[in-house]
């Protein structure tokens, strides 16, 4: 059988699912999504055996340490995972809620039913707990889903998709509602972005490169989630103890993903204050900074930033900082470099910080706070689908809500149109 007819089958037999699962239970889904978290947990140390697989995979092929990271499963990610369906379970169903209803005066009541979107396709890199977050959130908002992930975690996407499929299994639905592309041959995704037939919307997790090919070459409508390139400024009025703590928490604690802060904005009015502390802080943690004139002045030791550098995404240990002269000059320069992610501002200033807010156009904008919390269950989403940087649709951390769409019921009595 040939890729293209391999993926027809998934594809045809995930439409056939999704219309039962469109119709399931509310408590049947929940079903689903609890026995899969104990499976997660009860398989743990055949997931984390099979994982290290992929790890050792990783190291021999040279994956940066952040990407590593990235790619590892820990107890701790597994249980995380775990707990991240049981809080999707015990989140309300959307399926089924009438947002609004109204009656013309020709007596018709209309009104509009949310529903789910149908089929989904997801194309992931390496971050093997994406395959649970986005197979739980599919499952309770009724929608069958198709999972691409990217070679490196190829075995551990596989232990992780045949759990949730023995899960959906002894619950009575159709293990076709989650499926994994079984190959990691690149013509695969090439096929995926042919099905129109099929598939209902397409929805890229990774970086630029990535995500720029399914924007470009999808006939399947897409939702894109977004390259982060974020900022934390750190304002002349800002508690320095407090934006040290931030800015290093936005870099250091996972550079990989795509809310991790790139770049580092100071005003000059405290620069010198806060910058020897910051680059000590950071280079005790082997995080490269690269500097403008300015910023290298303060800190001679870095190396020079060029216009590149700020533009891009790391996804490692790596900041591009720059000395900015003062409150426009920061968000001028967030508009020039920034992706419309996430954004933050370190501040005392009341009236600073609610300009910030107003003016930031992207999907999530802080206010002393690390960019790390754009995350579904940081949100109190229970997981995310990806983070949409996009304006149609939905916008910031895509949950249960963000993966349905609403259809208008009519209700009449025998009306005909004039």
């Amino acid at each position: 059988m040939s890729i293209r007819e391999e993926l027809i089958s998934q594809a045809d037999a995930a439409k056939q699912a999704s219309r039962k699962l469109a119709n399931t239970a509310t408590g049947d889904k929940n079903k689903a999504l609890n026995l899969i978290a104990d499976k997660l947990i009860e398989r743990q140390a055949e997931i984390l055996k099979i994982n290290e697989e992929d790890m050792h995979n990783g190291r021999e092929n040279g994956l940066s340490r952040a990407l590593l990271d990235r790619l590892k499963l820990t107890e701790e990610r597994i249980e995380s995972m775990a707990q991240g369906l049981r809080d999707v379970a015990a989140q309300e169903d959307p399926i089924g809620e009438v947002p609004k209803m109204w009656k013309r005066p020709n007596g018709l009541q209309i009104g509009q039913i949310r529903v789910p979107l149908g089929v989904i396709a997801i194309i992931y890199e390496a971050r093997p707990n994406v395959t649970v977050d986005v197979a739980g959130l599919c499952l309770k908002s009724g929608n069958a889903v198709i999972l691409r992930g990217g070679s490196n975690a190829f075995n551990s996407n596989q232990i992780l998709s045949n759990i949730i499929q023995d899960g959906l299994k002894e619950a009575g639905l159709d293990k076709d509602s989650v499926q994994l592309i079984s190959t990691t041959d690149r013509k695969a995704v090439d096929v995926l972005f042919t099905l129109t037939d099929y598939l209902d919307v397409l929805i890229p997790r990774g970086g630029a490169g990535l995500i720029q090919k399914v924007v470009n070459e999808s006939k399947i409508p897409v939702i894109e989630t977004g390259v982060g390139n974020c900022h934390v400024y750190v304002n002349k009025d800002a508690d320095i103890t407090k934006a040290k703590k931030i800015v290093f928490n936005a870099k250091y604690s996972r550079p990989a993903v795509c809310n991790a802060a790139e770049s580092l904005l100071v005003d000059s009015e405290i620069a010198e204050e806060f910058l020897p502390e910051m680059g000590r802080i950071f280079s005790e943690s082997n995080v490269e900074l690269r500097g403008c004139e300015k910023t290298k002045a303060i800190l001679p030791g870095i190396k020079d930033a060029v216009d590149e550098d700020y533009y891009t995404e790391y996804k490692d240990y790596i900041m591009a900082v720059k000395v900015v002269e003062n409150y426009s000059e920061a968000v001028e320069h967030i508009y020039k470099y920034g992706t419309k992610h996430s954004e933050a501002i370190v501040t005392e200033n009341y009236t600073t910080a609610r300009k910030f807010l107003d003016e930031i156009d992207a999907a999530a904008v802080y206010v002393n706070a690390s960019t790390r919390f754009t995350d579904g269950g940081q949100f109190g989403l229970g997981a995310e689908t990806g983070i949409s940087t996009q304006k149609l649709h939905a916008r910031g951390p895509m949950g249960l809500k963000e993966l349905t769409t609403t259809k208008y019921i009519i209700m009449g009595d025998g009306q005909i149109r004039e």
